[in-house]
């Protein structure tokens, strides 16, 4: 075993973050997807997550650390991740198709002023995009967090926070630290601490 490894993959991904860091525009938008999720709170909307395997661990993670806590004890915020029910989502992927779990749920669950977070490494996953284009027809607001291209979601996003990496597992482990970093702002304007 090479332990070379360990040290060229945190080098990348630190070189990965640096440039996240100093990208302004990207910073931007993660202030404009807390602004949005913030908003959708206050307003007594929820906001869900999806994404398809480690997508979907991280935004079952970032759904928990709003319905839970982060940093401090407070109220529960009502946000949650779309892919938790499996009796649901293995009926309709069986009965239906895989492509419509998500599209589903929001045409069930989503009210207008609802957000919708979808996390997908290539921006291309046809279930989350699917989702988007039932949130457009619901006036449900959207946020996609993907890899450097933006993929497909990208024209479908009302705030687009991509980061800047072609890479999975540099983007889950980015998309991650984003997702701290909303529920952060998230939490500090909403309970002032």
């Amino acid at each position: 075993m090479d332990s070379s490894v360990i040290t060229a993959r945190l080098e990348a991904h630190i070189g990965m973050m640096k440039e996240f860091e100093s990208n302004e525009a990207l910073k931007a938008s993660l202030l404009a997807a807390a602004e949005m999720i913030e908003s959708c709170f206050r307003a007594g909307g929820k906001v869900y997550f999806c994404g398809n395997g480690g997508s979907a661990a991280d935004a079952q993670h970032i759904a928990a650390e709003l319905s839970g806590r982060f940093y401090f004890d407070r109220e529960s915020l009502p946000a949650e991740a779309l892919h938790c029910n499996t009796s649901y989502l293995t009926a309709v992927a069986n009965d239906y198709s895989f492509d419509i779990i998500y599209s589903r749920l929001i045409a069930g669950l989503g009210r207008p002023g609802d957000v919708l977070v979808g996390l997908s490494t290539s921006g291309n996953s046809k279930n989350i995009l699917m989702a988007f284009e039932e949130c457009r027809s619901k006036g449900i607001r959207t946020i996609a967090f993907t890899g450097a291209t933006g993929g497909s979601m990208k024209e479908l996003a009302d705030v687009l926070v991509n980061v800047p990496s072609n890479d999975t597992p540099r983007i889950q482990e980015a998309h991650i630290t984003a997702g701290h970093i909303v529920c952060e702002m998230v939490e500090q304007a909403i309970f002032g601490k």
